[in-house]
């Protein structure tokens, strides 16, 4: 017979029995939560109450300091975050400094107990074990038996497993929280960029009209009113949208987007309210909408004009109530959300000539921001080229320069599509050039001087009516581009096509494409 089952049938049944049910009970409160700040007092009343083990104790070593402090005392009748023990000092210091468990019989006869707390009786045992983390000791856990005195072996052994299990919690708790901070520290840089990225100074003007531009989204980014951003495209209206969010009360909250010109009514539904399991087919899981994820926070709907009427009464409704279902479901669903939305289109001719709602139209304009085009700003011209050809330096990885005689160049075009097309431009000379300098030759290789279709001349097509039997196939397909802004999907939507049916017209009718 082993030396181990000498031990076990030496020990009283009632003690093994009390302690085994301690030690589930003490498990399962320390698997209650990761937290463990928030469980240690209920360890100490368990040892109390079902292991007979009084004044539990918990002290933790401090990081900062090195003493060790107070973490949890059962029944704690004084503050006691005021006591800390230096390593080696009294009866818990001693503890630390040796990484050994010490009993002491009758701490009224040994000097090394100091006695701080007032809670301990003078006449019982008093032992204390340490708490290690991979061989570290990081604590003691200490307490009274008041029962089956003659057991302090028996009694170490159990506090030395309750400290072990004390460890394992410790070490998964400061983990966790090591972790939380360093997500939350990667939070606050990754919003402190963001905001860098989208903030005022990042859209670049001194004109007047964009002067006035600034002022309104100082003034309207304080508030939840609604914003309809007008402009053509390529002028920059996202990067508006964006500078509303984050500079704005919401800044916290999330920031949904939607191209509503890319998808159908059927698609657009789902996308913004979202949908329930089985609402049509393929709708196998319940998914929120846009709307719903943007709780909270702001949403963008770009492109707000190319809503059919069929779905703006839907559109309305959320905007009016806040309120909406999903697809295929019953329960209201209720959302803080600001809108901000966006659009190329003339509204006012739309809603005069019914293809848009009058009520969604000025429930859309509350606050209007008109964001001038490149051509009314030309004196913008050098500045958002310095500013471009950076950040096109930085995305290639190399030194990137721009001369004078390529900014003459550049303001002497008329820029139908406006900053996009400025920046495509650039990036094209920046692709061509070998030495990192931008110069006129670099820019006429890019076709910018060759074809610069101003959309004031007479081969604008923006303002022609496409349903004009006047209009052969080729001006046809070309105004329907014009006024789609060079997307070619909206401009098949125009002529009642299928993107694949205009992409075999363009190429057909030999139709320069122009890169906006």
């Amino acid at each position: 017979m082993s030396l181990f089952e000498n031990n076990i049938k030496s020990i009283d049944k009632s003690i093994l029995e009390t302690q085994l049910e301690t030690l589930y009970l003490v498990s399962q409160i320390l698997n209650f939560t990761l937290n463990f700040r928030e469980t240690q007092n209920a360890v100490l009343k368990a040892l109390s109450e079902a292991g007979n083990m009084h004044h539990g104790m918990i002290t933790l070593l401090d990081e900062s300091s090195g003493d060790l402090l107070i973490s949890a005392l059962h029944k704690n009748p004084t503050p006691s975050n005021m006591v800390r023990y230096r390593q080696g000092e009294g009866v818990v210091g001693a503890i630390i400094e040796s990484g050994q468990a010490l009993i002491i019989p009758r701490p009224s006869n040994d000097e090394r107990f100091l006695d701080r707390l007032r809670v301990y009786d003078p006449e019982l045992p008093f032992i204390g074990v340490p708490i290690s983390i991979d061989g570290e000791v990081v604590g003691v856990l200490a307490a009274q038996p008041s029962e089956n005195i003659s057991e302090l072996s028996t009694h170490q052994h159990f506090l030395e497993m309750v400290a072990n299990l004390i460890g394992q919690r410790v070490h998964l708790s400061k983990k966790v929280e090591d972790d939380q901070k360093a997500l939350k520290t990667e939070r606050d840089s990754l919003r402190r960029q963001v905001r860098g990225e989208h903030g005022f100074a990042n859209i670049v003007g001194h004109a007047q009209s964009m002067r006035h531009v600034f002022e309104q989204l100082r003034q309207v980014a304080k508030w939840n009113t609604t914003v309809l951003v007008r402009g053509e495209s390529g002028t920059g209206k996202e990067l508006i949208a964006n500078a509303i969010h984050y500079n704005s009360p919401r800044v916290n909250g999330p920031f949904i987007k939607l191209n509503c010109a890319a998808l159908p009514d059927n698609l657009l539904e789902s996308e913004l309210f979202g949908h329930e399991k089985g609402a049509f087919t393929g709708a196998v899981t319940q998914r929120k909408g846009r709307f719903e994820l943007a709780n909270g926070g702001t949403i963008f709907l770009d492109e707000i004009g190319e809503i059919t009427p069929a779905f703006q009464a839907k559109l309305l409704r959320v905007l009016q109530e806040g309120e909406f279902e999903r697809v295929g479901g019953v329960k209201t669903i209720n959302v803080d959300v600001r809108v901000v939305t966006a659009t190329n289109k003339d509204l006012e001719a739309e809603v005069q000539q019914g293809n848009f709602r009058e009520d969604l139209y000025y429930r859309l304009n509350v606050m209007p921001i008109r964001v001038p085009s490149l051509r009314e700003r030309a004196e913008d011209i050098p500045d958002l080229s310095y500013y471009l050809v950076t950040k096109i330096a930085k995305s290639q990885g190399r030194k990137l320069a721009i001369k004078d005689s390529a900014l003459s160049l550049l303001m002497q075009y008329e820029w139908p599509g406006n900053v996009r097309e400025l920046e495509n431009c650039l990036e094209r000379a920046a692709v061509m050039c070998r030495d990192g300098q931008i110069d006129a030759n670099t820019i006429n290789l890019t076709g910018l001087q060759s074809n610069p279709l101003p959309r004031n001349s007479a081969n604008s097509f923006s303002q022609v009516d496409i349903d004009d039997p006047g209009l052969d196939e080729r001006e046809r397909v070309v105004a329907a581009l014009e006024q789609a802004g060079w997307v070619q999907a909206k401009a098949a939507r125009l002529l009642n096509m299928t993107p694949r049916q205009i992409a075999y017209r363009i190429q057909t009718l030999k139709i320069q494409v122009r890169q906006i």
